[in-house]
């Protein structure tokens, strides 16, 4: 019973901490090397493609014995939607990063499960009811959440700290920038939650996390690497990196495309989506210190309260999302039903609470 438990719910939770750290800690390398003159379009080539060579062998050796379940077109073409996707949501991503700052990035990630619940609607897994608290909680922590992600890409405000020597010269210290950089971030954050319900629908189909995730760092990589052949013609920077930028790339395709990925795609299949979701309020504060003392960022007002806002949003979706759970399994034990645990990405609710 024990291990049962510290399998369903400690090392999820353990798993989800660390990788918010580890992204965070991604973020920030990122913007350093970026201000070291790295191009982002070669970063997101050759991170992905480091990863997929580290992911090679992988599939194989844990799935010696049982044998890899069998392919088929259907899988590999979903699989490579995955990397359409995880490559658009990247370049925009480090593209919002390097006009901005990774506190921004942090912050406005929150919105995730705003927009998880708005795609769940339209693609008919999720069931709105008026009359349910839990809905209502939903689509007002939705509303909220859009309402905070304006303010903070809108309203820098002024300074709460503010570095005099920064570590690295800001590419984000224009308010023009600053706008730029909350547009391409959001972008991207629209694009997660599609990205959540393809990885849900293909590991529901094709139950192999590693190779799953093999094949979306591959495809990631080839469908960048056409994007950037032409976005970056200069040859020079694709061959010419410094220091922090190798050390940003090892990084991110071990830990972050290869490690957080495989991490995510897991708890994806165990706890669904939205579990994934709830640590994005996490990042904020790990992304407020990083910015602070590694790059010599400026903490301003509107990224505070423009946070708050889009937390305040966040756990009112999540609110909504516990009680409509708690709603099922009442029912559940009430039919005799098994009360196990439905992802949010993978049914329809229409409990009324």
């Amino acid at each position: 019973m024990a291990g049962r438990y510290c399998y369903k719910d400690v090392v999820p939770f353990t798993a989800m901490i660390t990788m918010e750290c580890t992204n965070v800690g991604l973020n920030t390398l990122f913007k350093a090397a970026t201000n070291r003159g790295m191009s982002y379009y070669v970063f997101v080539v050759y991170s992905y493609g480091l990863a997929a060579l580290v992911l090679l062998p992988s599939p194989f050796i844990f799935n010696s014995r049982t044998g890899l379940p069998p392919l088929s077109f259907s899988i590999l073409r979903k699989m490579f939607l995955l990397g359409v996707i995880g490559a658009t949501s990247q370049i925009l991503g480090y593209k919002g990063i390097s006009y901005s700052s990774p506190t921004l990035a942090s912050a406005i990630s929150n919105l995730i499960p705003a927009f998880t619940f708005i795609l769940a609607i339209i693609f008919r897994m999720e069931t709105v009811k008026l009359r349910s608290r839990s809905s209502r909680a939903k689509i007002i922590g939705t509303i909220v959440s859009i309402s905070g992600a304006f303010v903070v890409t809108l309203f820098k405000g002024p300074p709460i700290i503010l570095n005099s020597a920064p570590a690295y010269p800001s590419l984000g210290a224009q308010e023009s920038n600053w706008v730029i950089g909350g547009l391409l971030l959001t972008a991207e954050y629209i694009l997660v939650p599609l990205w959540y319900i393809v990885q849900a629908q293909i590991i529901k189909e094709y139950p192999s996390e590693l190779v799953s995730v093999f094949f979306y760092n591959l495809f990631t990589a080839l469908v960048a690497g056409v994007i950037s052949l032409l976005a970056e013609p200069n040859l020079d920077a694709w061959k010419y990196l410094p220091i922090v930028a190798l050390i940003a790339i090892l990084y991110s395709g071990i830990v972050g495309s290869f490690l957080s990925n495989a991490a995510h795609t897991w708890v994806i299949r165990l706890k669904g989506p939205v579990y994934v979701a709830m640590f994005k309020p996490v990042a904020i504060v790990i992304a407020v210190a990083m910015g602070v003392m590694f790059l010599g960022d400026t903490l301003h007002l509107g990224s505070v309260i423009g946070a708050a806002i889009i937390s305040v949003g966040f756990y009112a979706v999540m609110w909504g999302k516990s009680k409509e759970e708690i709603g099922e399994n009442c029912e559940g034990r009430s039919e005799g039903a098994s009360s196990q645990k439905t992802p949010l990405l993978q049914s329809t609710n229409t409990v009324d609470v």
